[in-house]
């Protein structure tokens, strides 16, 4: 019997396909990924240490065993403790800006959309403690850390620039004053907001009344909301 001829392949089987990438391509990709999570993980035990115990109290050692890795790698993508220090500052202020980018304003609704700016900032504040607590660290150093960082102010501008915007609407619409500027309404809702919780314990103590039940809380964010919106010269 005659052989068959051998099967031409399937028009599937013909269809080229894309070379596989290098394998030391596929590795880099892999170590850049290590690295990221490593540089994370260091970033993130620091902040909850210096949170904890401040900057002089927290130390290389805690850090590198609370992200389970070692000192020579903090030193690798940090430098040292102080540019480790900076590295959590500007972190949190990212951080904030992140969640601040998501707010959904509607700024043809200003008095709105300013109460929805008060409401996060204030709720910020109460979600992410180490917020408050590494600021207050870092004013006790009389801010010599952030001082050095390169990116700090361009993570104040966001912050300031959202609230530019609301203001900007409402006094077109004539429910707000024109002569009131973001820079100084940020600084009304983060005083309002950070030295009521960074004191709330000896507030309390003072005051002979917890400052920290949700009735009060809920409290001071009406009162913060009211205080501004009076401040803007907002029409009720």
């Amino acid at each position: 019997m005659p052989a068959r001829p051998a099967r031409r392949p399937a028009a599937a089987d013909r269809t080229p396909r894309p070379a596989a990438p290098p394998a030391g391509a596929r590795a880099l990709g892999v170590r850049q990924r290590a690295a990221l999570a490593t540089r994370d993980s260091i970033l993130r035990a620091a902040t909850k240490v210096f949170a904890r115990h401040g900057y002089d109290g927290g130390s290389i050692d805690q850090i590198s065993k609370a992200a389970r890795s070692y000192d020579r790698m903090i030193y690798y993508y940090f430098g040292s403790k102080q540019g480790l220090f900076i590295a959590v500052l500007e972190d949190m202020y990212r951080r904030f800006n992140d969640a601040e980018s998501r707010l959904v304003l509607d700024t043809a609704q200003p008095l709105e959309a300013l109460r929805s700016v008060i409401r996060f900032m204030w709720g910020y504040y109460q979600r992410n403690p180490e917020f408050i607590t590494l600021l207050n660290t870092e004013n006790l150093h009389r801010g010599k850390h952030i001082s050095k960082s390169l990116r700090a102010r361009e993570y104040s501008s966001p912050a300031v620039g959202v609230l530019g915007q609301v203001l900007a609407s409402g006094a077109r619409r004539g429910v707000f004053r024109g002569d009131v500027t973001a820079r100084d309404v940020y600084l009304m809702i983060a005083a309002l907001g950070y030295f009521y919780l960074s004191n709330r314990f000896t507030l309390s103590a003072f005051l002979g009344e917890s400052l920290e039940t949700p009735a009060a809380l809920a409290h001071w964010e009406s009162f913060m909301i009211d205080a501004v919106l009076r401040k803007v010269g907002a029409t009720r």
